[in-house]
């Protein structure tokens, strides 16, 4: 069968093949080239280039009339091609089976990549950060088109280069695991040793997902006792507008789908305008919301709370309430003491479970570190 006969899904597991067959050894000669490649696999502030590239490239490899540089059909042209179907309706499910290192969703919705009208060349710039992921990101769709290496040899590298980075990643937490499991046979951490723990994680770099975990821990150690379960969590950029969601943790009682408690985290003051924002989320709620509660890592302005508790009327008796992260935490812990081993383990699993674009690869390594060093006395 010859590689216009394959279809997306035999290019990409040939490709897989290949890559996983050249192991540590590169199979790209053009220094230039190769950096490039580098470069645009190892971005880990922005892992939206590399699926560009992936992208393009199987599209290129399943109809080679088509330029690499165009992934619009906006663009118009025999050459123009839809690079999001090929993102969507094969990427998708390939990265996931092998657990790649990348955005888990489409790089052609990202603010940068949307409403794209022209093709993708090196004399225009895209509007995006870092600015030279998307620049070497167009140079190498460009060295394809102009044939300075082929899309399978710049295809079987891209991913060679990620399968190299997934393979140190489980090792790491492979490592850091085992070490937890070596003390597992010491005295449980305490209530306040856990609020401490939780504490360091938190004020870690690039820590906003983690309040929705710590509450949404708390439901699934304690939620059987208080005969309430909570609904799905959805994506950490997810807008409430797209989800139709109340709040970013939501609570219901057991055997009803019902809101009746909604958290909305917050990284920074609590404002007034934040609290009239839930007054009409809770209005168009179908049914009444019992409580409405923000929870912020920073400090709870009184006037403010005290506006949020003049309320309670008005919203026909829905309490709103401001908390503080780790108030919240440090109540509930020693309010169920006996699962706050059961939380432990629930927070660390939704880490561990969440996208590294949600909670980076550096941020879920960090929680289990100080794990390990809490639970050893270090």
């Amino acid at each position: 069968m010859t590689p216009r006969q394959q279809t997306p899904e035999q290019i990409l597991q040939d490709i897989y093949d290949r890559a996983s067959a050249t192991a540590n050894n590169t199979v790209i000669t053009d220094a230039a080239i190769l950096e490039r490649v580098n470069y645009v696999c190892l971005c880990m502030s922005n892992r939206a280039g590399v699926r560009l590239l992936m992208s393009c490239l199987l599209g290129k490899l399943c109809d080679p009339n088509v330029d690499p540089r165009k992934p619009y059909t906006e663009i118009g042209g025999n050459d123009s091609f839809s690079g999001r179907t090929y993102d969507e309706r094969y990427l998708t499910q390939f990265i996931n089976k092998q657990r790649l290192p990348v955005n888990p969703t489409t790089a052609f919705l990202t603010p940068t990549l949307r409403n794209i009208d022209h093709a993708l060349t090196t004399d225009r710039e895209l509007v995006g950060r870092p600015r030279a992921l998307y620049k070497k990101t167009l140079q190498l769709l460009e060295d394809v088109a102009e044939n300075r290496i082929a899309a399978d040899v710049l295809f079987v590298e891209t991913i060679r280069v990620l399968l190299k980075l997934r393979d140190e990643k489980l090792s790491r937490m492979a490592s850091l695991l085992s070490a937890l499991e070596r003390s597992e046979g010491a005295l449980p951490l305490s209530s306040e040793a856990t609020v401490t723990l939780i504490g360091q994680h938190l004020a870690c770099k690039n820590a906003s997902r983690l309040p929705v975990l710590i509450v949404a821990a708390a439901y699934q150690a304690a939620g059987e006792r208080l005969a309430e379960r909570m609904l799905p969590l959805h994506s950490h950029n997810a807008a409430d507008l797209q989800t139709g969601s109340i709040g970013d943790v939501e609570i219901c009682l057991v055997g009803d789908d019902s809101v009746v408690t909604a958290y909305e985290m917050k990284m920074k003051r609590v404002t007034k305008d934040d609290i009239d924002a839930a007054v009409t989320k809770i209005a168009k709620a179908s049914k009444r919301i019992n409580n409405y509660l923000f929870v912020t890592t920073d400090k709870i302005d009184p006037d403010v709370a005290e506006y949020a508790a003049t309320l309670y009327e008005e919203t026909g008796g829905t309490e709103i309430a401001i908390l503080h992260c780790i108030g919240f935490l440090r109540h509930f812990l020693h309010l169920f003491h006996r699962v706050r081993v059961d939380y432990l383990n629930a927070y660390q699993t939704l880490v561990l479970n969440e996208p590294d674009s949600a909670v980076s690869q550096a941020l879920k390594e960090a929680f289990l570190a100080l794990r390990q060093a809490a639970e050893s006395g270090d």
